[in-house]
């Protein structure tokens, strides 16, 4: 049986997931008002890959009989500097659902949950990719500055971008 402790550390990363995706839909939505329809498909399709970690953390509450809580997601932030700003934004985001994720195993460790430690390394490994991914794109960005040539190759290459369930 799970501490309370652990649920609440559990039930809050699911909604933080989906607060992840709600996040990635408006720098999506960013980029699309501006035209870069390359970039807003990125985050579109990164908001699916969070909604998918929501329910995979839903569904393991479920298993473990723990009912799933959802709580009131906070408006996303609307405007940003550049497409570049996004990124930062996204790695920031990123770095806290990693430390989040170091806090749930940390508890797990402290109370010997084992299930749950195995289930949590899925997401640690993920979390190393996902904060990968967004440092590439910002030194990508970064190297780009205003050739505007560079930038459309590169968002017609995010435009190929799509989320697949692992």
């Amino acid at each position: 049986m799970l501490s309370e402790k652990l649920k609440e550390a559990l039930n809050d990363q699911m909604n933080n997931e989906f607060a992840a995706a709600h996040e990635y839909m408006a720098m999506g939505a960013y980029c699309e008002s501006r035209s870069y329809d390359g970039f807003a498909n990125f985050y579109i399709q990164q908001a699916k890959e969070e909604r998918f970690h929501g329910m995979k953390l839903y569904d393991y509450l479920n298993d473990r009989g723990i009912h799933a809580v959802f709580k009131e997601i906070p408006a996303p932030r609307a405007n940003y500097d550049s497409i570049l700003d996004t990124f930062k934004a996204g790695l920031d985001q990123e770095r806290k659902v990693t430390e989040s994720f170091y806090n749930i195993s940390d508890i797990a460790t402290e109370e010997k949950e084992y299930a749950t430690l195995s289930f949590i390394r899925w997401f640690l490994d993920e979390q190393v990719e996902e904060e990968s991914t967004f440092e590439r794109h910002i030194d990508y960005l970064e190297r780009i500055k205003d050739d505007n040539n560079a930038l459309f190759i590169y968002e017609r290459e995010l435009a190929k971008h799509k989320f697949e369930e692992e």
